[in-house]
């Protein structure tokens, strides 16, 4: 009893001290010493941290580190090259300032299904953004919803072949690759996306009838966090066509495909397993196709620029640095799920989680991976502790009750993206101290489009799935 106490009170001291600002680096660590300290464990409290908690971390940072290094590297190349502004102007110049909510969710669609950094995307397309909202007349604090959308939700948990870390995150612990439940996996990102932008509008329209246009703000700066509008006119300066700015996006997916399908099944791995007997080769090839592809995208963008960069180095030292708070964020994330998961306390949290529907895993999945998510504020720190202390059961019941695997991890990973954007998000506070405005003027859109209906979808990917298997 005082075990399963222990945990639920440091993690509602985990998510308060989160959305008051304070770092889950330091926060993990001591949220999972104090659990084991109240669990009356006083002796195991530095095998916990030295052992438990620093084990599971580098584990994390030894699959995944490479996917967040390449994919902040690509995504501060495709801004400071330019081609995510060429690749903005387009779609808006095609659609017009009539289309500006449409414009802005297809822009961040287009960048972050292509492999760019969500906080990336939301720095270059914000003055994009307020420019269109301004002379369209539609609120500005719709903005943030709009760059969730087409950000945070369809593109990062639902289309398959997302390059995005927390669809990559489940394959190996399911054998799969970026691509699971294809079919499904569109199914259920047209619902966030036709839902997602029905509700907009009708909030667009709401405010219009109501007399209330743009409104009044300081605007003299980007956001304040990390980018200035001087370093925003900057990348507006770059003069990329837009054939060449999608060359690197098509890569990413295209060559991912590729790989997967096509490559990969053709090669007789047999030697490699004798070389490494330790490799878990059809739980590494999904993983080993999207290096690759972010490895030639990033070689291929910078080929396509050379001699136009202002200072590649400086570049590339930035995504390099971009890539290191993201992963230890969510790497330090793990390592307190895994001090949690050697609680005694938690044996009873998971098996009434497990047991939610034991007919059904899909529910129990759905279930933890959300709440994990909305208690970390993070959908890939949620995914990882859910995953590394639940999914070898997860995979039993699967195969126990005939899922495919592709299924679980398809909705394992849109379910992270459900509850994870809950007041105290790093990605919400973020986004919203980029455009200036706060919870109280943007959160419930927000919340409607990153949380409610990706849910929605959720829900709808399981009943079809259970009705009709993966697809």
């Amino acid at each position: 009893m005082f075990s399963t106490l222990a945990i639920v009170i440091t993690l509602l001291l985990l998510m308060f001290f989160a959305y008051r600002g304070y770092s889950v680096l330091i926060l993990a660590p001591i949220m999972a010493t104090l659990a084991v300290l109240l669990s009356g464990d006083f002796l195991s409290t530095i095998p916990a941290y030295t052992d438990v908690f620093m084990g599971a971390l580098s584990g994390f940072l030894l699959k995944f580190f490479p996917i967040f290094l390449l994919g902040a590297l690509f995504g501060r190349l495709m801004a400071d090259s330019g081609a995510a502004t060429a690749i903005a102007n387009t779609v808006v110049e095609k659609l017009g300032a009539s289309k500006a909510i449409l414009a802005v969710i297809l822009v961040c669609a287009i960048l972050t299904y292509g492999g760019v950094s969500l906080f990336v995307v939301a720095f270059a397309i914000y003055p994009i953004a307020k420019d269109l909202f301004r002379a369209a007349d539609i609120p500005k604090r719709l903005i943030p919803a709009a760059i969730a959308l087409g950000s945070f939700t369809f593109t990062m948990t639902a289309l398959p072949g997302t390059p995005a870390i927390q669809n990559a995150i489940p394959i190996p612990y399911y054998n799969t690759n970026v691509f699971a439940a294809p079919i499904l996996g569109i199914i259920g990102g047209t619902i966030m996306f036709v839902c997602g932008w029905m509700w907009l509008q009708s909030r667009a329209r709401k405010a219009n009838a109501a007399g209330e246009g743009y409104g009044q703000h300081d605007e003299e700066d980007v956001g304040g966090v990390g980018a200035t509008a001087k370093e925003a006119e900057v990348l507006n300066t770059h003069h990329t066509s837009f054939t060449i700015a999608m060359i690197p996006l098509v890569l990413v997916i295209g060559l991912n495909a590729l790989l997967t399908y096509v490559i990969f099944p053709s090669i007789d791995f047999s030697s490699l397993q004798t070389q490494f007997p330790d490799l878990n080769v059809a739980g590494s090839l999904g993983l080993w196709s999207i290096i690759i592809s972010l490895v030639v995208a990033c070689v291929v963008l910078i080929l396509l620029r050379i001699g136009h960069w202002n200072n590649l180095q400086k570049t590339i030292n930035r995504g390099t640095y971009d890539s290191m708070l993201p992963i230890f964020n969510t790497a330090s994330e793990v390592g307190y799920g895994a001090v949690i998961a050697s609680l005694a306390g938690f044996l009873i949290i998971r098996d009434s989680i497990l047991n939610l529907n034991p007919d059904n895993p899909l529910i129990s999945e759905a279930v933890a991976m959300t709440t994990l998510a909305g208690i970390t504020g993070s959908s890939s720190g949620g995914l990882s502790i859910a995953l590394s202390t639940l999914g070898e059961d997860y995979l039993r019941m699967a195969v126990n009750a005939g899922i495919d695997p592709e299924l679980m991890h398809r909705v394992a990973v849109m379910a992270a993206g459900g509850l994870d954007t809950l007041p105290h998000s790093g990605a919400v506070i973020t986004l919203l101290a980029i455009c200036g405005l706060t919870h109280k003027q943007s959160y419930l859109n927000l919340a409607m489009v990153t949380m409610v209906i990706p849910l929605v979808a959720v829900v709808a990917v399981i009943i079809l799935g259970t009705m009709f298997g993966s697809f």
